[in-house]
């Protein structure tokens, strides 16, 4: 996967990315990047932010950086802007953008973007989540960091993948442990340690239910939903 990012901040990326998943997949060169700054692109009156049509408060990213800038890609591929007003990145978009050979994320800045970038450019708009950012450098990070570590080989162990939250079903992902077994009276829970991989796998299914139903009634609402009249609703036999 090759992914281009738009941004007025290049150096939010360059070190991020060098770093765990990301860093470890551009090793094995399954993901490269290349960061296009837009100032590039202003002019040569070097703007590229102005007032808002109309009236109000903050600045609005201008539409011929951007322009400028996507025409300069050349190849034509999904472009997404990451958007207050986008849908909710959850682990389903994720898998649907993992799939993509090439991806472009333009990283809005200022108070909103020229919204003739959206009508003319956008394939996509995607929302972190609902609170504000001061720009889309983190939340696009967020999202290549969600994508690049579903590409095969970049984990090299798909149980790994299997075992995340969310990657199935809408459930939280139960609890984990690992060595010493008793850390200050604190003890491993029994069952882990038995061997018995049928009861491991039906106390992790359990452990996911009830948490995704403390924690998550909203993702268990939909777990439900999807699962139809077979979604458990008590403890798994």
């Amino acid at each position: 996967m090759h992914v281009t990012i738009l941004t007025l901040f290049p150096a939010y990326f360059r070190e991020p990315l060098a770093q765990s998943m990301t860093g470890r997949a551009r090793r094995k060169g399954l993901f490269s990047y290349e960061i296009v700054d837009l100032r590039d692109f202003a002019g040569e009156d070097g703007v590229v932010d102005d007032y808002p049509y109309g009236g109000g408060g903050g600045m609005v990213l201008k539409p011929e950086p951007v322009f400028r800038a996507w025409e300069s890609l050349g190849e034509p591929r999904p472009f997404v802007l990451m958007s207050a007003r986008g849908r909710p990145f959850d682990q389903r978009i994720a898998v649907e953008l993992s799939v993509q050979e090439r991806l472009t994320i333009l990283c809005g800045h200022y108070k909103d973007v020229d919204d003739r970038v959206r009508e003319a450019l956008v394939t996509d708009e995607i929302s972190l989540g609902d609170f504000v950012l001061s720009g889309g450098e983190i939340a696009a990070l967020a999202v290549v960091d969600a994508v690049v570590r579903l590409l095969p080989g970049v984990l090299g162990d798909f149980d790994s993948a299997q075992a995340d939250s969310f990657h199935d079903e809408w459930l939280i992902g139960p609890p984990s442990y690992t060595r010493p077994a008793v850390f200050r009276d604190l003890a491993v829970p029994e069952v882990l340690l038995s061997g018995d991989h049928a009861a491991v796998a039906r106390w992790r299914r359990q452990r996911s239910i009830e948490l995704t139903r403390e924690r998550r009634p909203d993702l268990w609402e939909r777990h439900r939903a999807e699962a139809g009249e077979g979604a458990e609703t008590d403890e798994i036999p």
